[in-house]
């Protein structure tokens, strides 16, 4: 990154501190820009959210190269969060620790494990995972969906695997099959608000390995504040079902060359 790049975005990071900053990286022909946004979060001083309007007039002065942010009082180590962020927005992501003032890169690997990934809403959660497997296993693309954290726990919210699932291609079924999504309603909540893979008794993944035995029934699922994981489908989880949803693109699975292309 070059020097005047750098010393913009300390002097963005000193200015809102003890706030985050954040803002964009921008190529604007051969040169390169930093631009300043707003930090429009509830708790600025625990994490940013990058002010939609700024970068929309950000795309308007140059190509969106990357995203800074700054950690304040804290190092440069991505948190979870960042690590999700930077693999949903597809671009590098630059940390700055302030006022230490280390500054440190974080690229999308463009491939994250089913298995063991920490929890972040919006990012990496039960739809991700649900949204992931379908993609690698059956090789289908949903439309980024948005989704707020709590929205399931008030009534006058949507319920939003009960008003989507049509539009995204699914269909209701009685009995589950290998690759359905199975709904649920977990903890205090007035929608349902949990979806998992429901995998028959086959546990295997595509490409990983899921360390779990036994005659199943299995579910890949990404339980809030846990790591994404595979468990037996059945007792209270079984209970907690509110909905079977079948794809109507999953009656005929991938060859296993059409699976390795993916």
């Amino acid at each position: 990154m070059r020097k005047h790049i750098i010393a913009a975005i300390q002097a963005h990071a000193a200015a809102q501190y003890p706030k985050e900053c954040c803002g964009l990286l921008l190529a604007i022909g051969r040169k390169q820009k930093y631009f300043p946004c707003r930090n429009i979060a509830t708790e600025p001083n625990e994490e940013f959210r990058l002010d939609p309007e700024d970068y929309a007039a950000a795309e308007d002065v140059g190509e969106v190269m990357g995203i800074v942010h700054s950690h304040p009082d804290a190092t440069s180590r991505p948190s979870p969060h960042d690590l999700a962020m930077c693999e949903a927005t597809a671009l590098p992501w630059h940390i700055i620790s302030w006022p230490e003032g280390d500054l440190r890169t974080i690229t999308p690997t463009g491939h994250t494990p089913l298995l063991n990934r920490p929890f972040v809403h919006g990012a990496w959660d039960c739809w991700q995972v649900c949204a992931d497997w379908y993609q690698r296993e059956w090789g289908l693309e949903f439309e980024p969906f948005q989704r707020t954290d709590g929205w399931w726990e008030s009534a006058e919210n949507s319920s939003l695997y009960e008003q989507h699932y049509e539009a995204a291609g699914f269909v209701r079924v009685d009995r589950p099959q290998r690759g359905d999504m199975i709904v649920m309603s977990i903890g205090r909540t007035v929608h349902p608000n949990h979806a998992g893979i429901y995998l028959d008794t086959d546990p295997t993944l595509l490409g990983e390995e899921s360390n779990v035995f036994g005659p199943g029934p299995f579910m890949l699922h990404h339980m809030y504040g846990r790591p994404s994981e595979i468990l037996v489908f059945g007792g209270p989880w079984l209970d907690r079902t509110s909905l079977i949803l079948r794809h109507k693109d999953t009656c005929v699975p991938l060859t296993p060359v059409e699976r390795e292309a993916i």
